[in-house]
């Protein structure tokens, strides 16, 4: 099998649910990093669709960071994120399915609402582990880029707050289906458990993260942000990390302009 290759934006937590995936089953992979906007051709002629990650596995190209997982599951079991048990198995894909419908979007939109006014940010994060010829050009770039990913996400002060209920709302949800195990599913770690908290990173910016976190937040996103730490969600997805996060697999990284 030929390695496999996942094409992403580095701060998508998406991607960093992909990223987790790999990671977790040490798959070894290769990383192909795109810049917004640019991005559009090469996954359009790829996939019929614009979104990321996207990964080519022996010789198949799939999209969807759930379709991502699955495909992983098949070409490596173990170790394994989708529980054994039938109805283990159900709930934590039906756990995977909220999330991703019902938190990814919303945090997305209610982060890019707080953060898009800081460019220097915005660029550091989509291109902390790129060549500076690079950095420069999306730099250079981004005031085009930016209307269109408010666009695109809806990124306005309406529906930025409609979002922020949703987040939190979300983050209630999590703290309920939490068990006494610490998972969301059974005694282990799951689909559920790494979908929980690679969306929730935005928000919780933990440690593990693979690539650069600014020194700083800008001060809208900081007093945002400061309520939450006390949430158990914030704190489970802190502890998730640091109990599973573990090292990158990749074994190249590339930054594709």
């Amino acid at each position: 099998m030929a390695t496999p290759i996942l094409y992403q934006f580095a701060v998508s937590h998406y991607a960093e649910k992909a990223r987790w995936a790999f990671d977790y089953k040490r798959v070894p992979h290769i990383r192909r990093s795109l810049l917004p906007g640019r991005h559009l051709a090469r996954i359009k002629k790829m996939t019929g669709q614009t979104a990321v990650p996207v990964i080519e596995l022996d010789g198949e190209i799939v999209h969807d960071s759930t379709r991502v997982i699955e495909a992983l599951e098949k070409a490596y079991p173990e170790p394994a994120l989708y529980p054994a048990d039938a109805k283990a198995r159900e709930r934590a894909l039906a756990l995977e399915e909220f999330l991703d419908e019902d938190l990814g979007p919303y945090i997305r939109q209610w982060g890019y609402f707080n953060l898009l006014p800081y460019s220097s940010i915005v660029v550091s994060l989509f291109t902390s582990q790129a060549p500076i010829s690079t950095r420069l050009f999306f730099r250079a770039m981004f005031p085009f880029i930016r209307p269109v990913m408010r666009q695109k996400m809806k990124i306005y002060p309406a529906e930025a707050e409609v979002a922020r209920k949703k987040t939190l709302a979300a983050m209630d949800r999590i703290a309920k289906e939490i068990q006494p195990s610490g998972y969301l599913v059974g005694g282990n770690f799951t689909v559920a458990d790494l979908t929980a908290a690679s969306l929730m990173w935005p928000l919780v910016m933990p440690k593990q993260f693979p690539y650069r976190l600014p020194d700083k937040l800008p001060p809208p996103l900081a007093e945002a942000l400061a309520p939450l730490a006390e949430h158990p969600t914030y704190k489970w997805v802190s502890g998730m990390y640091e109990r599973h996060r573990g090292k990158s697999s990749a074994i190249a990284e590339e930054t594709i302009i």
